[in-house]
């Protein structure tokens, strides 16, 4: 599981940098109600202190909802101090708990080896499956 998850962060990454990643819950919800045919990949991310945040579970369940209609693939992260390092970001200003990749047309290598992954998480009846990304 830890290539999986050097995988999303290096897709993250590269997202970031050509300018197809969306960064919070209502952007997110916002570019799926508008444009959902752009989104190849969403990621809900929260670590095990905010899981008992009810209206961050109501936002997440929407999302899973909506994403599982228009057959996006969506994967879980804990970590948030890595996810944060990762894309470039310091504080708690910025709301990481959704990204979504958005390139319908991207042939990135990554992309391919994340979206297996939940492929075959489906296949094992983990619909949306959950990485532990840590601090290296």
């Amino acid at each position: 599981m830890e290539h999986v998850s050097v995988a999303l962060e290096e897709l993250l990454v590269a997202a970031r940098r050509q300018g197809c990643l969306t960064v919070g819950v209502y952007e997110s919800a916002k570019l799926m109600n508008a444009d959902p045919d752009c989104v190849v990949l969403c990621v809900l991310a929260c670590d095990a202190e905010q899981e008992g945040d009810v209206a961050l579970q109501i936002h997440f369940t929407l999302l899973r909802a909506f994403c599982c209609d228009v057959d996006i693939n969506i994967l879980r992260v804990s970590g948030m101090k890595r996810l944060a390092d990762v894309l470039g970001e310091s504080g708690e200003a910025r709301d990481l708990h959704c990204l979504l990749v958005t390139n319908p047309h991207a042939e990135h290598l990554k992309l391919d080896e994340v979206g297996s992954y939940c492929e075959e998480s489906r296949c094992n009846n983990q619909w949306v499956p959950l990485l532990a990304l840590r601090d290296r």
